[in-house]
């Protein structure tokens, strides 16, 4: 705690930052980590109460109704983009503290060095130099700091981020499902490739 202390204020901004930005990505990568999964290669009927499941549900409603035109799929996109939302609220906070962390250290090792120089000016330019040494030790710990979280906090949102791509990958083949057939009772017979998780991969 004594380092936090020697940084001041700034650092326990910092601090703050990496807790609340460590908070969102923890909460939202046990989120959809804790999400079930449609199996894509079994029929539609076969599958469990998932977004998958919601999309082509209410899709295949829609299609009833309306028909297959650009309708159907204005209503994908936004059946989608409702279950993205959830995982990618606070994503934008989290990238927000990251990019400002270094330029906060930044200006706390600036506003440090001026009150270094400061004493040396009112000491007539003759000053201890283990005290000087000391106080710019002092100044460069907010940048060291801001770097420190800004850091960690990049990796973890981007692999965040990367495992929701997937995630919206499924999504859109599920919609697709529908999307792809002008007739709904041929949605039960469709299989998809279980092994092909998408272009990143699987989760």
């Amino acid at each position: 705690m004594m380092w936090i202390d020697k940084g001041g204020p700034i650092v326990w901004i910092l601090v703050a930052y990496s807790v609340i930005g460590f908070s969102i990505l923890a909460g939202r990568y046990l989120q959809l980590m804790f999400t079930r999964r449609a199996k894509l290669a079994k029929p539609v009927e076969q599958w469990k109460e998932t977004a998958e499941k919601r999309i082509v549900v209410k899709l295949q409603q829609k299609q009833k109704r309306h028909g297959h035109g650009p309708e159907l799929r204005a209503a994908a996109t936004h059946l989608i983009y409702k279950e993205m939302k959830v995982f990618e609220t606070g994503l934008k906070t989290v990238s927000i503290l990251a990019n400002t962390a270094p330029l906060l250290g930044l200006l706390g090792t600036i506003a440090g060095m001026i009150k270094a120089f400061q004493v040396i000016e009112n000491a007539g330019g003759k000053v201890d130099a283990t005290a000087l040494a000391g106080g710019i030790w002092e100044a460069m710990l907010t940048t060291g700091v801001g770097l420190a979280v800004a850091i960690p906090l990049l990796i973890f949102l981007h692999f965040l981020e990367s495992a929701l791509a997937r995630y919206h990958w499924r999504l859109q083949k599920a919609a697709a499902l529908v999307l792809d057939h002008h007739e709904p009772q041929a949605l039960g017979s469709s299989s998809l490739p279980e092994q092909n998780e998408g272009p990143a991969g699987a989760l």
